[in-house]
């Protein structure tokens, strides 16, 4: 029972799966899919090392993590054939990733002095404009973002040209496959190859990370994760960031994840002067829309998305756990730790009616000048990129009454950022 009475994931449907999906995973009942497409940790190291011809992981406690995400994935997520072999592709990418930044490391010892100054945070609810906002911010030559082609595959850039065709192709190989299995995602969230990505997907290989439990239903793992905290993982972040800038022209480094909204102490004390970007749309709306993505995240690689209903997620139904997350950078605030010019705050329903002065407004918060050739380059940019433009994200609303109930959760953050209400 959730604190409304009410259960978004009740009412999200699942799309219908492309037949040679639903075609493979029908083979899954009749043959030893465990055997077939084993998950074991030991298996998947052993051929890590084999494909590579590395057999360092690096420092950090990553076995542990990885035993247990491992056992969780297998013991909980219910994964139909596809999602199994989608997920012994996947782990082998994270562990392949690990051993060469590892290598990398060993071979340039300066990567561990890179110094990556001031990195700008770009944090809210999810569904609230982080991406779209993270789109357009990478157009000012200031910023560095990490697109998905590093995140996927990082590894120290050893052509002359600032992309590695190879890397390149692999991830668009990996983006047709995942497009192929979830066409309906695309509508939602669009992911490609030189498209910057959440700072959450850089922590795949450090295997203690939110970014599993957004994929798999496995409680166990979730236990776990929350009582080793994420200071691991954003340290995790800052070795791929040092990594992925050797070599290259220095710029200010552009992050975006909305799952890291809770943890802003652990990332100010990891990125030192830090800035941070609040993104803010009405919370029963986002709600409403992350429950349809999440859906269909779990939808990829299991029959059953919502588990078995024994751990709650605050994102996708208890509107007071989730309404919690803004006590901490709202203390922040307070305090005066994140003072003026440490913060910029972006109203999603400003930047639907004026998307140039919601822009202008972050900016001048951050006390940073806009440029009007970079201001001319976003809005062209949104002309060529309008809303729906690969298909309508459609997903249910939550009803009157749970609305009712759920605005006295959310009404300190709402107030506090005055936050524009929906309907």
């Amino acid at each position: 029972m959730t604190d409304s009475g009410f259960d978004r994931r009740e009412q999200w449907q699942a799309a219908p799966r492309p037949e040679w999906m639903q075609t493979i995973n029908a083979l899954g009942d009749d043959i030893d899919a465990r055997g077939t497409v084993p998950l074991s940790s030991a298996s998947l190291v052993d051929q890590a090392m084999a494909g590579t011809g590395l057999s360092d992981f690096g420092n950090g406690a990553w076995k542990q993590h990885f035993d247990t995400l491992m056992e969780a994935i297998e013991s909980e997520a219910r994964l139909h054939l596809a999602g199994r072999i989608l997920t012994r592709a996947d782990m082998l990418i994270h562990l392949e990733g690990r051993l060469r930044v590892a290598e990398a490391y060993r071979q340039h010892r300066s990567i561990a002095h890179e110094d990556i100054g001031r990195p700008l945070m770009i944090t809210g609810y999810g569904r609230s404009g982080t991406t779209i906002l993270l789109e357009l911010l990478a157009l000012d030559p200031r910023f560095r973002v990490v697109e998905r082609w590093e995140a996927l595959f990082p590894d120290i850039l050893s052509h002359e040209r600032n992309i590695d065709p190879e890397r390149l192709r692999r991830t668009e190989a990996h983006d047709t496959l995942l497009a192929a299995m979830t066409p309906e995602f695309q509508k939602a969230h669009k992911s490609a190859a030189r498209l910057p990505v959440e700072s959450l997907e850089l922590e795949y290989p450090s295997f203690l990370s939110d970014i599993y439990p957004i994929l798999y239903q496995i409680p166990s793992y979730a236990r776990y994760l929350h009582e080793m905290g994420n200071r691991e993982a954003i340290q995790w972040q800052r070795t791929i960031l040092r990594l992925l800038q050797h070599g290259r022209e220095p710029k200010r480094w552009l992050l975006k994840s909305p799952s890291h909204l809770p943890h802003l102490p652990t990332l100010l004390e990891t990125f030192p002067g830090m800035q941070v970007i609040f993104t803010h749309r009405d919370p029963v709306a986002s709600a409403d829309s992350i429950v349809s993505v999440m859906g269909t995240l779990y939808w990829l690689r299991t029959d059953h998305p919502w588990g078995t209903g024994s751990i709650e997620s605050a994102s996708l139904s208890m509107s007071e756990e989730r309404a919690r997350q803004w006590d901490g950078p709202i203390e922040l605030v307070e305090s005066g730790r994140l003072g003026p010019g440490d913060f910029a705050n972006f109203h999603y329903a400003q930047f639907l009616s004026d998307p140039a002065a919601a822009i202008r407004a972050v900016y001048r918060d951050l006390s940073m000048e806009f440029d009007p050739e970079v201001e001319r380059k976003m809005l062209d940019y949104l002309a060529a990129k309008p809303q729906g433009k690969f298909g309508r994200h459609d997903y249910a609303a939550a009803p009157g009454h749970a609305i009712e109930r759920e605005r006295a959760a959310y009404r300190k953050y709402e107030r506090f950022f005055d936050v524009a209400r929906e309907r």
